[in-house]
């Protein structure tokens, strides 16, 4: 059996509203092996934005345990679960997310500048060899208003990959672009994951669930199913 990657334990997530508290995730279980192509999907208010954010060290659980790679994260809070969680996890973002002063080259690079004791050349030589390998390679001067929607996700995942991260995090990464141009940033996926990337994304369009090789379902803060 290929060891897990990402392992969550009976992870709990509560927030208090005023006097209301609020059970966002309810004793998740949940195991994804390196190299998988995972998607998680669920209604707006199930929880699965909340799992989201605990799989991809941007918040901690109230209870329950998380590791990844081999690493307990579920307890690290701050600069700790920020060093983390900028190492260990590639973002792509329904919105790019991108900084509009800044050219896709320096985008790229962000990662490893805030990462530290990497010199301006490296960073930018691994920025400018990621994007050549998505096809953005006579586009790395242009800024991200000079780009299609599809170029900026491109950008986007570029972006995710310049860390070498552990798994890539992907938040609905066709939710802003028209149906082509969809298929054609799934098909980067694809090609991602069929080089050996560990690919979750969280979606509530089915035809992006389909692609995965499995799908998580999440309902009222629990794992509804896990099918294949």
């Amino acid at each position: 059996m290929t060891p897990a990657l990402i392992t969550v334990e009976q992870v709990r997530k509560t927030y208090s509203l005023g006097r209301t508290t609020v059970e966002a995730l309810r004793g998740v279980d949940l195991r994804i092996s390196g190299g998988e192509f995972v998607a998680i999907t669920g209604p707006s208010g199930s929880g699965k934005s909340t799992l989201m954010h605990i799989i991809g060290c941007l918040d901690s659980p109230t209870s329950g345990a998380y590791w990844l790679d081999g690493q307990e994260v579920s307890r690290l809070r701050g600069t700790a679960l920020a060093r983390t969680r900028n190492r260990k996890v590639g973002f792509v973002f329904q919105n790019f997310n991108l900084l509009p002063r800044l050219d896709i080259v320096e985008n790229v690079a962000l990662p490893l500048r805030y990462r530290g004791g990497i010199r301006r050349r490296e960073r930018h030589a691994r920025a400018e060899a990621v994007l050549a390998r998505l096809g953005l390679g006579e586009r790395l001067r242009h800024k991200p208003d000079e780009l299609s929607g599809g170029e900026r996700q491109r950008v986007a995942i570029a972006r995710s990959l310049v860390n070498d991260p552990a798994i890539l995090l992907a938040d609905e990464p066709t939710g802003n672009l028209d149906s082509k141009t969809s298929a054609e940033i799934m098909r980067v996926l694809r090609e991602l994951h069929a080089a050996g990337h560990t690919l979750v994304i969280v979606t509530h369009d089915a035809n992006v669930a389909a692609e995965a090789q499995r799908r998580i379902h999440i309902r009222d803060g629990r794992v509804a199913n896990g099918e294949p």
